[in-house]
Parts: C-alpha cells; structure tokens; sequence
C-alpha cells in the first residue's frame, strides 16, 4: 500500500491514523463552531481547538457542502480566499493545510499563498486537478464524484448505462460506483481517497452510506491511503435514534472501526476526542506483515472476502474473476453423523480444502473456490443415509454451503 508524503507528514499503513480538523470560512456552513469570517479568531481556533486538541492536518473550506445551496464559482471562491491565506499565517501551531476545493485554478492560489495539500471534493472533475497537484508535488484527498463540477459527490445522479455501458449498470450496486468515480482522471502519486460519506445528492440513501461502511476494505484496493468523513453523519444516528449534537459516541466508535478497516485520514470537528477513538482502532487492527530483500518485496494485503480480493487484482490488471481462489473463509460444521464426517474429510481432501475433525465438530477452511468444490462433492456423492427428518445429510451440508458461500 503506497505511503503518502504531506509536506512532510507521512500518511499510510506505516503510519499512525492522521487526524484531519475542519474550518469553514463559508457563512453558510451548517456546523457554526467551526465556522468564521475574521482570521484573527480562524487563527485562535485552528490554534485552540483543532491543533493543540491533535490536529495533523486542518481543511479549510470556502464554500459550504449543502446541496440545497448554489456552487460557488471559482471566482466567488478566490474571492474568500483571503480569510484562509491570512488564517494560515496567523497560526502558530504546527500543521499541514489543507485547501477544500473542485478548482485547480482556486487550488493553485492557495498553494502559491502557503497550502500544503488539496482537498478536492469533486474528485478530479476539473481535468487540469491531478495535473496541477502533480506539478506543486503535493497530496491531494480525492472524493469519490461525478465528473460534473456542479454535482460534487452524487453518485447516483450518474447515468452509468452511458458512462459505461448499459450491462455494466445493470450489474453495479453502489460500491462498484463509487470505486469507479474514484478511478476517473487517474490518480496521482499523492492521492488519498474518499468514498464520499453523506447527503451530497437528494437520491442518496442512508443504505448506500451504511453499505460503504460495510464494505471499507474494498477501496485499499485502489492502492492509496483512505480518508474518511464520517463525523455525526446521518447513517450512523439513524441506527440509535440520535441528533446531530448527540452523534459525538456513535461517530467515535465508527471511527475505530473505520481504522480497523483501513481508513488513514480521520476528517472531523471532534478533533480530541476522534484522535483517542482513531488511536485505539489503529492498536487493535490486524499488523500486515511485509518484507523487501535485494529488491524484491512482499507486502501482505488486508483481504477478508472476495470482492476485497476482486479489487486488488483490478489493480493489478487481472480477471477480477480467480478472486474466488483468493479469498479464504473458515466455518464449523456440527451435526453430521460418523457416515457424514467421513465425507466432509474427504471432499475437503480433493477440493484442496481444510478439514480439521475435533469431538463435536469440524473446522472447515480453504478459499471460496475449494468451498464450493467441496458443498459440489458432497452432493454428488450423497447416499442413502438420512437424518430422522428424512433429509440426506449431505444434501443438508451442500446446500448449507452453498448458501453461506452466494
């Protein structure tokens, strides 16, 4: 997994989770403490309560996120820009700054004037972005977008029978979507990237954000550091009933979870108290080991299911389709008479699968592909023996099989 380097800061699995503040020169921002028009008290704040709390890094934002409200143009935002140039020279503490943006032109004003990074939340959809960011040698957040500078974010507002092909749209859930949006444009070296948590569109669901969650891992794929922006976010009150102002608990055990799955970038208001949560997900997640000898290196990848694995071999340009000989899981099977442990044991044999017998049950391991081998052999060589039920045993292990492993 490649590390990034932020003037300076390193972000990456080698790393400590880096901790991203916010601040809002935007009047209409909707989260009021973190928003300010005077650079004498933007500066305090950065100093107060965003680095002196753990900050790594601090976003500056120009223009609010809400979709009710018109996008700023470039000009409008070089327009703010100022409060930000002046905030960041006021600052005392130590920290990478970062300018939120869509526009390469706003981008490069706010890197000559001293911004370390970019923040660009329409994910590349001014073409000359990554371009800009490559010549400055900077890190660059990328979110996942349409490549519309108008519609930052919307994923599902894409028309991607159109974008890609009508059998690849009628295939692709969301996820799929979004790591697509993330691949437009390329990726630079610096690039960190950001499946886009919240409403940035009236059609996206609270189900897509939870399914995002879910299914983290799957954006290590992409082969850069992750940034995620889940602070109080809608899909994590719906699930305890809870306010914006109450969110603070679930968005901190998100948090951890979020590292654990391999989020490196935390964006957040809660600067303190998300640096403890993003401390203890990053001491308990899973050490990948990883060697380098006489050139050669060998790096283990965080792969717990198939469609982890599918987008790694993407990555590295191969039929996503041998994923299922890539993934490994592990059951154990209790229930099966002496007849039945006898062919479970012998269908894992030949499908290249584990089975390790104990007193009252089998463990059962291998990849998704040796699995299915062995539910396919046990059916085929189901005999008369039956449960009371009158249901074959191995009928019942193949099919228990079959539907653990869709």
């Amino acid at each position: 997994m490649r590390t990034v380097d932020a003037a300076g800061l390193g972000i990456g699995d080698d790393h400590p989770p880096r901790i991203m503040g916010v601040l809002n020169v935007s009047e209409e921002s909707p989260y009021d403490p973190s928003v300010y028009d005077d650079p004498g008290e933007a500066a305090a704040y950065v100093d107060e309560e965003l680095i002196d709390e753990g900050a790594d890094i601090v976003d500056v934002g120009l223009e609010s996120a809400n979709k009710r409200l018109d996008v700023l143009t470039a000009e409008e935002e070089l327009a703010r820009l100022h409060v930000a140039l002046e905030t960041i020279e006021s600052v005392s503490g130590d920290a990478v700054f970062s300018i939120e943006t869509r526009y390469a032109e706003v981008a490069r004003a706010a890197l000559e004037g001293g911004f370390d990074m970019v923040n660009d939340v329409c994910g590349f959809a001014d073409p000359e972005m990554p371009e800009l960011c490559r010549e400055y040698d900077v890190a660059v957040a990328k979110m996942a977008s349409p490549p519309d500078l108008s519609r930052p974010g919307a994923i599902s507002d894409v028309d991607w029978a159109e974008r890609k092909s009508p059998e690849w749209a009628e295939r692709a859930d969301y996820v799929d979507r979004l790591y697509e949006s993330l691949k437009q444009n390329g990726l630079t070296d610096k690039t960190i990237v950001d499946p886009a948590f919240g409403g940035w569109s009236e059609s996206k669901t609270l189900a897509e954000d939870r399914e995002t969650f879910e299914r983290l891992r799957e954006f290590r794929g992409l082969g850069q550091p992750m940034l995620v922006s889940i602070n109080r976010k809608n899909f994590l009150g719906e699930i305890v009933g809870r306010d914006t102002d109450e969110r603070l608990p679930v968005s901190l055990a998100a948090t951890s979870m979020a590292v654990e799955r391999g989020a490196r970038v935390i964006r957040t208001h809660d600067v303190a108290e998300t640096r403890d949560a993003a401390m203890i997900g990053d001491r308990f997640s899973e050490e990948l080991a990883s060697a380098s000898v006489g050139g050669v290196s060998v790096a283990e990848l965080d792969v717990h299911t198939t469609d982890e694995a599918r987008r790694h071999l993407d990555r590295i340009g191969v039929d996503g389709r041998q994923a299922d000989a890539v993934g490994a899981r592990a059951f154990e099977v209790e229930g099966l008479d002496a007849a039945g442990r006898e062919r479970l044991l012998a269908a894992a044999e030949d499908a290249g699968a584990l089975a390790v017998p104990g007193d009252r049950a089998i463990l059962l391991a291998g990849s998704i592909e040796a699995l299915r081998r062995v539910a396919s052999l046990i059916d085929a060589g189901t005999g008369q023996e039956t449960r009371k039920s009158g249901e074959s045993i191995g009928e019942s292990l193949s099919v228990a099989l079959d539907e653990l492993l869709q």
